[in-house]
Order: structure tokens, then C-alpha cells, then sequence
């Protein structure tokens, strides 16, 4: 089962797990079938993480996260008085990270795939070079963003056809991007990062005064790291390590909210202990998390149930309208992301989120090889303290720094069934036969989100709605939800939903409301731990779908 953010992309991966691949395949076509169908998010000019959990057991994250060129300085988006430059981290070469995509699912399915890498880009290149009908979703979204994609000539060549914008229906071919598919296809990663494509981004660096050089795209390597790893009443939960905040951040809050009584879902007293968790571990987001290869992360801190404790009584006697800070763990050790999940019928299950961070990045377009750049520099803290486009306020740990990973949002999480139960029935340890019964682990859910700061909570919701309200998956990504993230002091709402009368409970207790017609977009997939029967949902909120069984 295949369920992404656009359905063609969706459509390739199910192709692949068709034509014998497993999960892996087909979630490397997906990802390169998104850079051609949602190039406001899909791509190979950006990054991301993949989480993989294989039919063994065996778990690991490909991290792939874009990285700061070697030119790259601590206040290169500051003038001469300390100010942040305008736009000068979103848009335009200098914004640009160098980009980790086809390193990174490149480096999965030489790992863990079975057909190949030229195989799983066929179906992504078929779609650049004959062409697929525009959505109404991508028609609007190169109307929403014309203004950005009108600053680069190659860019509005290439998505606005020089001012005649795509109307729906119409066929949207991109022969530049198909032939550096074929150059990937043939020619592996380093057709991207030494061959004609590096040539490409060089040049296009040099033409515009970027900063990614010939050497950081022969530098650059995607890295293996293991999951992060948490427990929520008897369910293991795996998901990503820094840098991305997504991971530590999600055990977190799920290590304070275990043992609450919740009540009834989008009720006033869950809205107001999730809210007030979510407080605190946005508030230690900012203040402490970044790319652990080059700042000291107390990932152990704040995962530990001590540190959850201490957060769980401010949160029982928590008042919405006092300030929060960050708080003391123990000692140290875009919104415009896309996700797709995986699951094959051998048990092996990918979650996966990338993104150019931005709407279509940084708005600069590779001349010649028909893709996007990422506009991921705005992810560090370009002034620590000062909000980036999310409104996520950053610490020092974020800095800029050169070949420095920025911190993210990202949370690509799959959930274990009976990881510390009772064994499923009839089952058995692995091992020698006659060994006695014990735990069998089985995914349960695999599951993403996109919108920058809002994912974490997203996937938060998505895991409360299943393991504690009982929602079915489909249930559970349509439900209403509210974010969180400490700073702006607002709790967001989504405008369906919610009783007028809980609305007003929350307004009356000091919430600062912020109504919103959407709040991200959760792409999950559920498998029944009782017949194996899988369940994908397709967030409501776009046009994704789920395809496969």
C-alpha cells in the first residue's frame, strides 16, 4: 500500500510494489515521482529523512538533510547593524542548502531495494517527458506562488511557460527534468553531484553568486543514523533523530501525556493538556535542539520519563495565559513538505518526509536540468532568538555553521504493535524453534506529515486519535486539530470541528485563538495487528491518495 500527497506519484509507487519491488522501491519512485507531479514540495533539490523498518525488525534513518555550503558564515543573512537582510534566507542562490534528495534514495535502494535504481525512475521519468494533466491543486499553487517563480527566468520558463500560467487539465511536460532522471538512472548519485547535473548547479550558483561550490556537492553524504526510539502505553514508537526536532520532540510530549486520563477528543480538557505539553516542548525545541554532530543535544534529557514528570506537573496545574519558558532537562549527551508512507505485503514499511522547505523553494530553478532549488538556509536560525518563515523561534544550537545540517520539523514515525505485550497470538519469538513465546512486534502505523512547524503536532494528534480514542485511520487524519509552538502565544484551531461551547472554554481559560481552514496534512497507513489488513488515509485536506491493499 502507497499512500502520498498527489496521486500519480502514489500511482508509480504502487507500479513498482506491482512489478516485485518492495516497500523500499517503492518509496524511492514516489519520491522521485513527486519532484515531477508537486514541484512545490517533491524534488531533487531539497532533503529530507527516511525511516525504514524492515519485515526483520531491522530499523534505520537515511538522513538526508540538506547542508550548509563551506562558504556558508554565522551571519551571512545580517547587514552591517545586525539586521536581518529581507528574504535573503528564502529566496534566491544564498537561501539555497546543498541538496541531499537524490544522495539519500539513492543510498536506500542500493540498501534495502530489490529492482534498482533505473528501474524505480521509470515512472518518474515517463511523467517529465510525456507529460501529466495538471491538477487543480498545482494550477492554483503555481498561481498562488506566481510571483516567486517570475523572479528567475529559467523558472518561469519552465512552471509558468514565460506568464501563460497551467490551467487544469492541461499536460505539463518537463524534458529537462526527465533527462536528468535519465542521467540519475544511468549514471547513479554521482550524475547529480560530480556529472552534468553538479556542472549545472555549479554554474547556475556561479551566474546568481550562491555558495554551493563542485566541492560540497562531491562532499555531501547522506547519513545512516538509528531511530529514536520511545515507549506509549505498551506501543514502541520509532521515529527520527535530530536534526530533525520531530522525533524528540513527539517522545517528548508522548512521555508527558501517557499516564493523563485525555477524556473525550477535541473536548476542552484533552485540548488543554495536549495544549499546554505542546507549550513545553516547543518551548525546549527552541532552546536546545540542532544538528547533534555539531552541538551538544540533550536528546536523553528530553526523552527521559523523569523530565516528562517534572513537565507533566506544570502541566496539570498550568494556566493558559502565564508564559512558558524552556525547562531544565537532565544532564546533556514548510510548511511546503510533502510525505508518503509505504507498506509492502512482506511487512516492510517506510515513512518518509522531504521537502524544498518554502513553496517551490527558492524560487531558482537549475538552467538546463529543469528542477528546483531548496531554500533551506531559512531552517537555521539566521538571527538566534528571531522567528523564520514558520514563526519558529531558534537557539544558538541552530546556528549557521558550515556543512551543518538545519533543524527541522520532519517526523516520519511508524508505531510497533505488542513491543512490550503480550504475544500476538500463536506467535513466537524469533529464534530456535521450541524457544518460549514472547513479544511479537508488528507495525501498527506509518505515518508523516507536511507543514513545517505544525507537523510534529500533526502526527502527535494522528497517534492520540488511534491509541487512545480509538479512531480508525481514517477517523483519525480527518479529525480536527489545533497546534501549539510556544511562540507566537496562540493556540491555533482549525475552523470545522470544534463546539462553539469548547471554543469558548478555551478563550475564557487565556487562549489567544488563531483560526485556520487547515492545519497540515497526515498521510498514514494502519494495519490491523489481528488480520494484517491494511488501512491508508489520504489527508482530506489535499488531494493525496492511497492506492495498493
Amino acid at each position: 500500500m502507497v499512500v502520498a500527497g498527489e496521486p500519480f506519484a502514489a500511482e508509480a509507487g504502487l507500479e513498482v510494489l506491482r512489478a516485485g519491488g518492495n516497500a523500499i522501491d517503492a518509496a524511492v519512485a514516489v519520491g522521485f515521482a513527486l519532484a515531477v507531479t508537486h514541484p512545490e514540495a517533491g524534488n531533487i533539490g531539497g532533503g529530507g529523512f527516511m525511516l525504514i523498518r524492515l519485515a526483520n525488525g531491522e530499523a534505520t534513518v537515511v538522513d538526508y538533510r540538506e547542508e550548509a555550503p563551506a562558504a556558508a558564515s554565522h551571519n551571512m543573512f545580517l547587514s552591517a547593524r545586525g539586521e536581518l537582510i529581507a528574504d535573503a534566507s528564502v529566496v534566491g542562490p544564498l537561501a539555497a542548502g546543498v541538496p541531499g534528495t537524490v544522495a539519500g534514495l539513492a543510498l536506500a535502494e542500493q540498501k534495502y531495494g530489490k529492482l534498482g535504481l533505473s528501474r524505480v525512475l521509470e515512472p518518474a521519468i515517463r511523467l517529465a517527458e510525456q507529460g501529466f494533466p495538471v491538477s487543480y491543486a498545482l494550477s492554483e499553487s503555481l498561481r498562488e506562488e506566481r510571483e516567486l517563480l517570475s523572479k528567475f527566468p529559467e523558472t518561469a520558463r519552465v512552471f509558468l511557460r514565460d506568464g501563460r500560467l497551467y490551467e487544469p487539465g492541461e499536460i505539463f511536460k518537463q524534458p529537462d527534468l526527465g533527462q536528468t532522471l535519465r542521467d540519475i538512472g544511468r549514471e547513479g548519485p554521482q550524475a547529480f553531484y560530480r556529472g552534468r547535473v553538479a556542472e549545472a548547479i555549479v554554474a547556475t550558483m556561479e551566474k546568481y553568486h550562491g555558495l554551493i561550490s563542485r566541492l560540497d556537492l562531491e562532499q555531501y553524504q547522506p547519513k545512516v543514523r538509528r531511530p529514536l526510539e520511545g515507549h506509549f502505553r505498551g506501543f514502541k514508537i520509532l521515529t527520527v533523530p535530530p536534526p530533525s526536532s520531530g522525533g524528540v520532540v513527539l517522545i517528548e510530549m508522548l512521555n508527558v501525556l501517557e499516564p493523563l486520563d485525555l477524556g473525550s477528543p477535541n473536548a476542552f480538557h484533552s485540548m488543554h493538556l495536549i495544549a499546554e505539553t505542546m507549550r513545553r516542548a516547543y518551548a525546549d525545541r527552541a532552546a536546545y535542539l540542532g544538528d547533534a554532530d555539531y552541538a551538544r543535544v540533550p536528546v536523553s534529557g528530553l526523552t527521559s520519563p523523569a523530565y516528562a514528570a517534572k513537565l507533566r506537573n506544570e502541566v496539570l496545574r498550568a494556566k493558559a495565559d502565564l508564559p512558558v519558558q524552556p525547562g531544565k532537562p537532565l544532564e546533556f549527551e514548510s510548511s511546503e513538505t510533502t510525505h508518503f508512507s509505504v507498506v509492502d505485503a512482506e511487512g516492510n514499511a517506510v515513512a518518509n518526509t522531504y521537502t524544498l522547505n518554502g513553496g517551490y523553494g527558492s524560487g531558482l530553478t537549475v538552467e538546463g536540468a529543469g528542477f528546483l532549488l531548496n531554500d533551506e538556509m531559512d531552517d537555521f536560525a539566521a538571527k538566534p532568538g528571531v522567528p523564520n518563515m514558520f514563526g519558529l523561534v531558534q537557539g544558538e544550537a541552530n546556528a549557521i555553521a558550515p556543512h551543518k545540517r538545519p533543524l527541522s520539523s520532519m517526523t516520519p514515525t511508524i508505531v510497533i504493535e505488542n513491543a512490550l505485550g503480550q504475544a500476538a497470538e500463536g506467535g513466537t519469538r524469533p529464534g530456535n524453534a521450541g524457544s518460549p513465546p514472547g513479544p511479537v512486534e508488528a507495525v501498527r502505523l506509518v505515518l508523516g506529515a507536511r507543514g513545517g512547524g505544525m507537523i510534529i503536532n500533526t502526527v502527535l494528534q494522528v497517534i492520540l486519535n488511534v491509541l487512545v480514542f480509538g479512531m480508525d485511520v481514517r477517523e483519525a487524519v480527518t479529525s480536527p486539530r489545533f497546534h501549539h509552538q510556544w511562540l507566537p502565544d496562540q493556540l491555533t484551531v482549525e475552523l470545522r470541528g470544534f463546539s462553539a461551547d469548547t471554543l469558548e472554554r478555551l478563550r475564557e481559560a487565556g487562549y489567544k485563538l488563531n483560526e485556520r481552514a487547515a492545519i497540515a496534512e497526515c498521510e498514514a497507513i494502519e494495519i490491523n495487528p489481528k488480520t494484517g489488513w491494511r488501512f491508508g488515509a489520504a489527508d482530506p485536506r489535499r488531494d493525496g491518495k492511497a492506492v495498493g491493499d
